[in-house]
């Protein structure tokens, strides 16, 4: 197992041409938010940007679609069909399809919400032939059915904490690293299993461990923050696993950055926004 260094984050971030425009720094689209949930998309969609994407689409239900323009500046919402209680209904497939064919990463799951209809989307939108990430209710739709993402045939990175982590059926009786490496390779995804010391693993047996990061990062946002940050690097090119390594460090090291600044106790996932370009910069 590896540990993941300042260092091998710098080998790994995409050099920026400097006669590039938008479309040559990733295109990508996030399916996120719902009712109750605006906060989520809003934190992973400005992640991505200030990763280094160049073009973010924001796919939001209707109903949630103005609270987030609101909130977006550089990020793109767009508002897409819904159930009564505010979440991606099935007629939302569709377009989201049309969508995802012209980016080059997709992130589902960032303040979801469960419901029969949504479940349903994310498990209908597996045979997108994207880099895919699923977070949080991304990865609850597929509670009793992991099965389904061997389907996939372009890579696919989960990002779940532990609570996540047993509802896809994870075994973490033999410790975090044997679980991420077992769950893994069974299902030929990459794994971030997120906490203290996250691991990133990788169906060929590969298994990273991050320490940067505090206390301070556990509330809620971190972890769409962190979606936000994988799905940027995976869209501006970098390898899976890497763009995995270079997020998971690069969020942690935000957090020591506004955990320096503000204290852990009120340290926001604002702050971490407002620290990822400079714990990019400082390397």
């Amino acid at each position: 197992m590896e540990t993941i260094t300042a260092s091998r984050v710098c080998s790994i971030l995409p050099r920026r041409d400097p006669a590039g425009h938008k479309g040559d720094f990733g295109k990508l689209l996030c399916v996120c938010g719902s009712v109750g949930y605006t906060g989520a998309p809003v934190f992973a969609s400005r992640a991505a940007v200030r990763t280094g994407a160049g073009l973010v689409f924001l796919a939001v239900p209707e109903q949630v679609w103005p609270v987030v323009a609101v909130k977006s500046e550089e990020a793109m919402p767009f508002p897409l069909p819904e159930t009564a209680e505010g979440r991606f209904s099935l007629l939302a497939e569709e377009p989201i399809r049309q969508r995802a064919a012209s980016c080059d990463a997709v992130l589902i799951g960032c303040g979801l919400g469960r419901d029969r209809q949504t479940d349903a989307l994310v498990r209908k939108l597996l045979d997108i032939d994207r880099p895919l990430v699923l977070d949080a209710d991304g990865l609850n739709a597929l509670d009793g059915c992991p099965e389904q993402l061997q389907r996939r045939t372009a890579p696919t990175v989960l990002t779940p904490h532990e609570g996540e982590f047993l509802r896809l059926g994870g075994d973490l009786s033999r410790g975090r690293e044997a679980a991420a490496a077992a769950f893994s390779r069974k299902y030929g995804v990459y794994l971030v299993l997120k906490g203290h010391r996250t691991l990133v693993a990788d169906p060929e047996g590969r298994l990273a461990v991050n320490e940067t990061g505090n206390s301070g990062m556990a509330k809620g946002g971190s972890g769409d923050v962190l979606a936000g940050m994988i799905v940027s690097l995976l869209g501006q090119g970098c390898g899976t696993f890497d763009a995995c390594c270079a997020a998971v460090w690069l969020h942690g090291r935000a957090g020591d950055r506004a955990a320096a600044d503000k204290g852990e106790r009120g340290m926001t996932p604002t702050d971490l926004l407002e620290q990822i370009p400079y714990a990019m910069k400082n390397l």
